[in-house]
């Protein structure tokens, strides 16, 4: 259910850089350039609160990492510890 949520939210935020950019190339007066602002308001808040509910789900544990940082972490030889 996340993975989809995500996946929906990229392409939201997609659809809205779109919306700015045809904006963008068409304004002519100030209300275009309203319109461009508004799109890129929307795109910067929805990048923003996928980043968030991505830290979320990897601080609850809902997603896990699996690629060359869980190898890494899992590695036999690494041998980090806490100590100051």
């Amino acid at each position: 259910m996340l993975k989809i949520f995500v996946i929906v939210a990229f392409i939201l935020i997609i659809i809205s850089l779109g919306n700015a950019l045809f904006h963008l190339v068409k304004s002519k007066n100030e209300i275009d350039s309203a319109k461009t602002a508004k799109a890129l308001t929307v795109r910067i808040s929805l990048s923003i609160a996928l980043f968030f509910l991505i830290f979320l789900a990897f601080a609850t544990g809902l997603l896990q990492p699996h690629g060359i940082g869980a190898v890494i972490k899992n590695h036999p030889n690494n041998t980090q510890t806490n100590t100051p």
